[in-house]
């Protein structure tokens, strides 16, 4: 017999590989499902996981293994500790240790009857209230964490996010500090208009992605082609540390989000859209599947919408632990079943993506504006911010702040204003050390160099990136080398490993930072083969956001901004 053609063994691959992604039967899914009810490791049930898939044992394995949720051993108490930058600020990198010490357990081990095990993860959106865990899937915050924990006090409810809009008409706020409305726009533009209607709004509003990379959104659209098999997903794993507004949006009006979803469905011609929400976020989850069955009695989902005939149809998925799996394209493999691991582009996913359908990929924020874009005219929406870039912004201030919380405010709005007018400085007076802007590899503003816009343009002018906006304080008690040492950490620990200089870059950067010592011509080397060769912005973004801390810290970190 003669071998298969290479045509038909890639056919025989995607029908193999689709097995572990389909709507309401995902591999990760069942994996999840399974780690929550064993503390045994993965090797011992993944590999029969993939076989109900009709799958070898490592493409189940490879993903059990790469998740945090999947790969930590689980108790039948099972606790996440954040150790990302805001609840690291708020303690001085204390609290860890001493949840672990309270429940006497190893880091992501588990003690020997099984019941209780202890995870470290990067951010649970509880950066205005940290330090934080979730015990289960029930929040714990403050500075007595793990008197909480071990039940030396009793525990407190974590307090709702603080929002405020600062603009005097907001945008994405409006739903959440003043109650209006949902689905107001959807109904009309299903009834009356056409696709290239909402998209021509978008793009006269000019608004750009706000996950991170500031990519045109109008423009992302039309790259897909308007292909009947077109996927939207809207990105909910908001990984950044420091930023929580994704959080508060799917939380307290989840159906804003899905109604931004739906538009873009829409303008797009597509008839089917995922929402991914991070694991770390329980109850973001919950609340965006009670919205989309409300959505779907109210007709404004399903096939034939509102009696015309326009399909939509949304489902809700669940990550599984990971910071680069909010990149679009790891978290396109994630959607898979596979790990969630950066690819090379292009090809771009809006010409193969979830599946080799084209994807777009958009930021819940970024969802949000759409309904008030197409109600309010694209016109309107552009008269916002600065001329460059339009429109309005989430910002979220950390713990150490006075008033920390979720600010609306216009792009180019002075982040001097937003630390010491919205968030009123520091608690107590203290004095600010440095501020963090749009995660740990967004980069760094000294306290006498917050006279910047916050946008794109003017953070990049700086060395910084705006990220997701999220603003973390550090005061005068963390160390710097404790800064840039965690900086590390985080990247080493949440690096996807797709690519050699980032895989292994990272971790010999914690080594340099753990040292004590100023860098050297070694780290000269690493750092350029780090911007120059990763594979994705992660890797990159690394060495300009630990230059951007040497410059904030100055004398302190000498040696560490080459």
């Amino acid at each position: 017999m003669s071998a298969p053609r290479p045509a038909e063994r890639f056919d025989a691959f995607r029908a193999l590989a689709a097995r572990r992604g389909q709507p309401g039967d995902r591999l990760l899914e069942s994996l999840a499902r399974t780690r929550a009810r064993t503390v045994d490791g993965p090797e011992d049930w993944a590999p029969e996981k993939g076989a109900r898939f009709g799958l070898p044992a490592a493409a189940a394995l490879g993903p059990a293994s790469y998740y945090a949720d999947l790969a930590a051993p689980h108790g039948r108490r099972h606790v996440r500790v954040c150790v990302a930058t805001a609840c690291f600020a708020a303690s001085a990198g204390c609290h860890a240790g001493e949840v672990q010490t309270g429940l006497r357990v190893t880091t992501g081990s588990v003690t020997p009857d099984g019941e209780t095990s202890l995870q470290a993860v990067r951010c649970l959106g509880y950066c205005y209230a940290g330090p934080a865990a979730l015990d289960g899937d029930t929040p714990r915050v403050g500075s007595d964490l793990a008197d909480q924990l071990t039940g030396r006090v009793s525990p407190r409810a974590a307090p709702e996010i603080p929002a405020a809009d600062a603009t005097g008409d907001p945008v994405l706020l409006g739903g959440v500090v003043s109650g209006e409305r949902p689905w107001q726009a959807w109904p009309h533009v299903v009834a009356g208009r056409r696709p290239e209607d909402v998209h021509r709004e978008v793009a006269e509003s000019g608004l750009r992605g706000r996950g991170g990379a500031g990519f045109r959104v109008a423009a992302k659209w039309t790259a897909a082609g308007g292909a009947p098999d077109t996927v939207m997903v809207a990105n909910g794993d908001e990984g950044d540390p420091g930023s929580y507004a994704d959080r508060l949006l799917m939380e307290a009006d989840p159906d804003r989000v899905l109604e931004g979803l739906a538009l873009a469905c829409f303008a797009c011609g597509a008839a089917r859209g995922v929402v991914l929400v991070r694991s770390e976020y329980p109850r973001a989850l919950s609340r965006m599947r009670e919205a989309v069955a409300r959505a779907y009695a109210a007709g404004h989902l399903g096939p034939r919408v509102h009696g015309t005939g326009t399909t939509v149809d949304i489902e809700v998925v669940r990550g599984a632990g990971s910071y680069v799996a909010g990149e679009e394209t790891a978290l396109i493999a994630g959607l898979e079943g596979g790990r969630g691991c950066a690819r090379p582009r292009p090809p771009y996913p809006t010409q193969r993506g979830l599946w080799d359908a084209p994807t777009v990929v958009n930021n819940v924020e970024t969802l949000a504006a759409v309904p008030w874009i197409v109600s309010r005219g694209g016109a309107a929406y552009a008269r916002r911010g600065t001329p460059e870039e339009s429109g309005t912004k989430l910002v979220c201030l950390s713990e150490r702040f006075a008033r920390p919380g979720v600010y609306e405010v216009e792009l180019g709005t002075p982040v001097r204003r937003i630390v010491t007018e919205l968030g009123g400085g520091l608690k107590d007076g203290v004095e600010l050390a440095a501020l963090q802007v749009g995660g740990p590899l967004g980069g760094f503003l000294a306290a006498d160099a917050l006279d910047v816009p916050l946008s794109e343009a003017g953070l990049a002018a700086r060395g910084t990136a705006l990220g997701h906006a999220g603003l973390v304080a550090f005061d005068r008690r963390v160390a710097p080398q404790d800064v840039v040492r965690h900086v590390w950490e985080f990247a080493a620990a949440e690096s996807c490993g797709a690519c050699s200089p980032c895989r292994v870059g990272s971790r010999r950067g914690l080594e340099l930072a753990s040292a004590g010592t100023p860098p050297g011509a070694e780290y000269e080397r690493l750092a350029r083969v780090l911007a120059e060769a990763s594979l994705c912005a992660f890797g990159r973004r690394i060495p300009p956001a630990v230059r951007s801390l040497a410059r904030a810290y100055g004398q302190a970190l000498a040696g560490w901004d080459q």
